[in-house]
This record gives structure tokens, C-alpha cells and sequence, in this order.
């Protein structure tokens, strides 16, 4: 027990003294999770909209296949990605491996069907009776589907918030595209893992900690906003 209270003392400490390591560590996580989470809704909200509310042969099979990826593992998605960036790949000539952009590729396809499904799901729940109003009204294709996303604005902003903590708590991904480079490609989660194997904890206790509080306060600012918006 006093093994966990020194090695939390020493991480608040490491913390608190913004140590340059902690801080690169963090920004790269930051920076390839929000860059991948960016991407995979600037794509997954309009697929989310068109299956949901198009009608076209094969639909429950698209639903099926976007719920089947939601267990995909990370490994599996970086094994796929490896294949066309490697430098026997497709787009090996690009040098894509080991870098960010590697990692963002990677986690955005790992998080697209997240904001996808979860799309579709929070469009689903939407009354039907909003729809045809908006149409009895004499609204068009375009002002109906944006009276539709306001509605389930909650249900998507909770899907990128579900995206956005799967991207920055993976550890497959970023390890196999990025190559856990120092100061570079290294995330929190590479660097907790390699910490631990290295028998030193103080530095993986740290980034730990601040994962959990980057979660944490990701989800209380999308309480707030929901809060706002609906006063």
C-alpha cells in the first residue's frame, strides 16, 4: 500500500511540474485523437444520416456491418492499415508508417463506425412526426434533415464523445503504425505500456491520471452544452 501512495505522490508531482516528457506525451495523444475523431465524424455523421433515414436494398446488412465493427479490435484494425502502409504496401511510397498521420488513419477508421452506429441510433429515436410536420409545412429535403440532427443533437455529440475516448485509450493502433517513437509518435497508452514493462510506474501512475481527467472533463463539457442548449 505504501508502494501506491509513493508512486501517486511522485506522479502528482511530475505533474505538477509539467515535466517535458509528460507534456509531449500528452499533446501527441491529444493531437492524433481530436485530428482522428475530427475525421471520422466529418464522415461518420453524414453516413449515420444517409442510412438511417434513406431507404435502399441492403440497408440492414450496412446496420449490420457497422454494428459488427464496434467490437473490432484495435490490433486487427492496425494489421489491416499496416498492409497498404507498409513499405510493400499499396502505399508504401507515401512513408506513412511510423508517423501521426499513420496513427490518425488507423484510429479513425477504428472510431468511424462508433460515430456511425451511434448516428443512426440517436436518428432513430427521433419521432417520426417531426419529419412529416416539417414536409406538411413546406419544408424541404435539406431543412427537414437539419430539423432532424437538431433534434438528435444529444445522441451525436454522446457518439464523438464515445469516439473520441476510444481513439485516445487505444493501444493497438498506435503501436503498430506509430512504432511508440520517443517524442514523437508516443502516446499516453504506448507510454504506460512501456513504462510498465520497464518496471517504472511514476510516469505511467502520471499519465494515467490525466487520461482519466481528460475523459472526465470531456463528458462534463458535454453535460454543460446540453444543459445550455436546452434552457
Amino acid at each position: 500500500m505504501q508502494f501506491f501512495w509513493d508512486s501517486l505522490r511522485s506522479a502528482l508531482l511530475l505533474i505538477r511540474e509539467m515535466d517535458p516528457e509528460l507534456v509531449n506525451v500528452v499533446w501527441v495523444s491529444l493531437k492524433v485523437s481530436l485530428s482522428s475523431t475530427a475525421v471520422a465524424s466529418l464522415l461518420g455523421v453524414p453516413l449515420g444520416f444517409a442510412v438511417a433515414m434513406g431507404s435502399f436494398p441492403g440497408r440492414r446488412g450496412v446496420i449490420t456491418v457497422l454494428n459488427t465493427l464496434l467490437a473490432v479490435p484495435t490490433v486487427v484494425i492496425g494489421l489491416f492499415v499496416y498492409t497498404f502502409i507498409s513499405r510493400r504496401g499499396i502505399l508504401g511510397d507515401l512513408d506513412l508508417l511510423y508517423t501521426q498521420k499513420a496513427i490518425i488513419i488507423g484510429q479513425t477508421l477504428l472510431v468511424l463506425p462508433i460515430v456511425a452506429a451511434f448516428t443512426i441510433s440517436a436518428l432513430s429515436r427521433v419521432d417520426t412526426r417531426y419529419r412529416k410536420t416539417a414536409l406538411t409545412l413546406g419544408a424541404n429535403a435539406w431543412q427537414t434533415g437539419l430539423l432532424i440532427l437538431r433534434e438528435a443533437r444529444y445522441g451525436i455529440g454522446a457518439a464523438i464523445v464515445a469516439a473520441f475516448g476510444r481513439a485516445i485509450a487505444e493501444i493497438g493502433v498506435s503501436m503498430m503504425l506509430g512504432g511508440n517513437a520517443r517524442g514523437f509518435t508516443r502516446t499516453m497508452t504506448t507510454a504506460m505500456a512501456l513504462e510498465y514493462d520497464k518496471g517504472q510506474f511514476i510516469l505511467a501512475v502520471a499519465l494515467g491520471m490525466i487520461l482519466l481527467t481528460v475523459s472526465l472533463v470531456v463528458n462534463i463539457v458535454l453535460n454543460l452544452c446540453q444543459g445550455r442548449l436546452e434552457k
